[in-house]
């Protein structure tokens, strides 16, 4: 059964038109979803019997089961969510002083294969459905209640976004819609490991929303033993897109680097990661790692991600030092999950 969640805001209109119903009965449902988050169709107390009777022969309204959760003492909560198929997948509440954030999960497993990522430690079973991913931020606001409220999105969990760039686009209008959860444009952020032919097509779509590009590496060489994706696309040809990208929106850009000690970290790192932005308006998240036993990369301390942090600035790239989230639970992206799979009760 489908899920509803899976309708954007014009293709709830465009069903209600399809079902014989007038066009605002879709508008209707849509604001019942996202402004009352009602968890049952008897809810939806201004449609008729015969249109709820309608909704539950043919959608699903939880597409999501709560396997487990774990919560940081610094305010940050993981979720452990199965789908209907049994498929596992991990979505992350971050508080922040400016409001809350959810890390959304994209696929099931990822494809990318990222040396240092938990999440390539198991390949992709399928795509997320953009239903899939609007109900893990749903599930986020419920546990959040009516106090508070989830005012940023990120698209950073497991999966590559733009390999899953239709669902992930619903998505966010789903998210963003002024009837739906009113998550402001400038607001949603979505992070690709360098998808060249897709940063195009986004590009193009002019889009206010935020895009961040999973970097890690200055050179050739090296991103290409880190990221496999470096060997299809590498930096010469991501960056002629992103140029691309810069010159069609007039967007900052954000590069998120993950600190490998002894690997990424040096002098000359720095220097190439420079003049690799130079030209472009941009900003560099320097990331601390969070260690996966499996890989066996080590994080640097903090007087090695300042050393870095002040090589970059003198050569004038603007960059900030991401505060550790979750340091005391399972904080890698995909950790959870594959520990729940491995107990055999997952994928």
């Amino acid at each position: 059964m489908k899920s509803i969640y899976d309708l954007d805001y014009e293709q709830m209109e465009q069903a209600a038109l399809d079902h014989g119903w007038k066009k605002f009965r879709g508008q209707q449902i849509f604001q019942w979803l996202y402004r009352e988050r009602v968890h049952a169709f008897d809810d939806m107390t201004n449609l008729s019997k015969e249109t709820r009777e309608t909704l539950k022969q043919e959608y699903e309204l939880s597409p999501l089961e709560l396997v487990r959760k774990q919560e940081s003492k610094d305010g940050t909560v993981k979720f452990l969510f199965r789908t209907a198929d049994g498929a596992l997948l991990e979505s992350v509440l971050m508080r922040f002083d400016y409001g809350n954030s959810v890390c959304v999960s994209s696929q099931v497993g990822c494809n990318m294969g990222c040396a240092f990522c938990a999440s390539g430690l198991t390949k992709k079973k399928r795509d997320l459905t953009s239903g899939e991913m609007v109900a893990q931020v749903m599930a986020v606001q419920e546990y959040l209640g009516n106090d508070e409220r989830v005012s940023h999105v990120v698209v950073m969990g497991t999966g590559e976004p733009f390999d899953n760039f239709e669902n992930v686009m619903r998505f966010i209008r789903t998210v963003n819609h002024d009837r739906g959860l009113a998550i402001g444009a400038r607001h949603i952020t979505i992070s690709t490991c360098g998808i060249v032919p897709k940063i195009y097509e986004f590009a193009d779509m002019h889009p206010q929303y935020n895009l961040a590009i999973s970097l890690h590496a200055p050179n050739d060489e090296l991103r290409s033993k880190l990221m496999p994706v470096n060997r299809a696309y590498p930096l010469e040809e991501l960056k002629k897109a992103l140029e691309y990208y810069c010159r069609e929106n007039n967007r900052k850009l954000t590069f998120e680097y993950i600190l490998l000690k002894g690997v990424n970290d040096r002098p000359e790192h720095a220097k190439q990661l420079a003049a690799f932005l130079r030209g472009m308006t941009a900003y560099v998240n320097l990331i601390p790692y969070n260690s996966v036993d499996e890989h066996g990369f080590r994080s640097v301390n903090r007087e090695e991600a300042m050393k870095f942090y002040d090589l970059l600035m003198k050569e004038g790239v603007r960059c900030t030092i991401r505060k550790e989230h979750g340091g005391d639970i399972d904080a890698a992206c995909g950790q959870l999950r594959i520990k729940e799979a491995r107990k055999g009760t997952g994928q």
